[in-house]
């Protein structure tokens, strides 16, 4: 097995296509398809289903891509360390909850590396992919929240998947509305007078656990609730239909424009804690990259942290 076989293989997943796959590594496909049938043979396993619509990985190419991965990101790094590292194009990924605070951290981190040296990926995404993407290492970093609703579960399921979560802030729940609302008066809004309001949920698939939730309350708590899948519908539902959130408070006005605003979160009964301590996943044990090392500091320094 070689370097050169692993890149190919992680290529190929990425892209589901040979074709593709041989496009963007600039090899032909013969070449390409001829290796990765060396290395099948080698290691006794199928790797890819091969279909008309392109490549899925097998049960055993999901095991494999997911060390490989791992082995191919600790070359990089070696490389970058020891080495000019030739003509490899570096890799870094985040994959996130919906925090407008990460996406500005990426952009500044981004700023800093030249991009015809790196390939950057960021992807706002529902919680289980943000988990299984750090997981698989498509994404060196994950951004997400525990609090004592989710902790438990969430807390077990990174175990599961080899995963640790490292503690960036804490954070009182707040309630995100535009400007415009009715309560966005209110030195504090109580959830009873949310009542009349629809709270906008981040949608994070059929069947999932509401553990996954990204606002902070249990959803059986909520009155009335309509889903979306991204930032901006989320904002337009906020001026259309007066929808709330509830929110860490960490705004960025640069991204998600001035006309929307967080008032604290009153919680009537004081037995129960509503913090939310936002944090990054990483595998266990695992080397961040210095471009890793950078984009938590750009994190860090976002949120007014000491950088160490």
């Amino acid at each position: 097995m070689t370097i050169q076989q692993i890149k190919y293989v992680i290529g190929i997943a990425e892209t589901g296509s040979f074709n593709k796959a041989a496009e963007k590594l600039y090899v032909s496909q013969p070449s390409l398809t001829s290796t990765v049938h060396d290395l099948e043979a080698e290691l006794g396993i199928t790797i890819f289903n091969r279909t008309g619509r392109g490549v899925t990985l097998t049960n055993d190419g999901t095991e494999f891509i997911s060390s490989a991965r791992q082995v191919y990101h600790n070359f990089l790094n070696l490389a970058e360390k020891y080495g000019d590292g030739g003509n490899i194009k570096k890799k870094f990924g985040v994959s996130t909850q919906h925090y407008s605070f990460a996406v500005k951290s990426f952009v500044e981190m981004v700023k800093v590396f030249n991009t015809n040296e790196y390939e950057f990926a960021i992807r706002e995404t529902k919680t289980p992919e943000v988990i299984e993407d750090v997981a698989s290492l498509k994404s060196e970093i994950g951004i997400l929240y525990l609090s004592d609703f989710n902790r438990k579960p969430i807390t077990s399921l990174l175990k599961s998947k080899d995963l640790e979560f490292h503690h960036v802030i804490d954070c009182k729940a707040y309630v995100y509305i535009w400007k415009g609302h009715p309560l966005a008066k209110n030195a504090e809004i109580t959830l009873e007078e949310l009542k009349e309001y629809p709270c906008l949920s981040f949608e994070q698939g059929d069947g999932a656990s509401f553990y996954f939730a990204e606002e902070i309350l249990s959803t059986e708590e909520y009155h009335r609730t309509i889903k979306a899948n991204d930032r901006a519908t989320m904002l337009n539902l906020m001026i259309g239909l007066n929808g709330y959130t509830l929110c860490s408070g960490i705004i960025c006005e640069e991204l998600n424009g001035s006309d929307y605003i967080a008032v604290p979160f009153h919680e009537a009964d004081e037995s129960i804690n509503r913090v939310m301590e936002i944090g990054y996943i990483t595998k266990k044990n695992f080397s961040l990259s210095s471009i890793g090392l950078k984009y938590i500091e750009e994190i860090k320094k976002y949120l007014g942290l000491p950088a160490a």
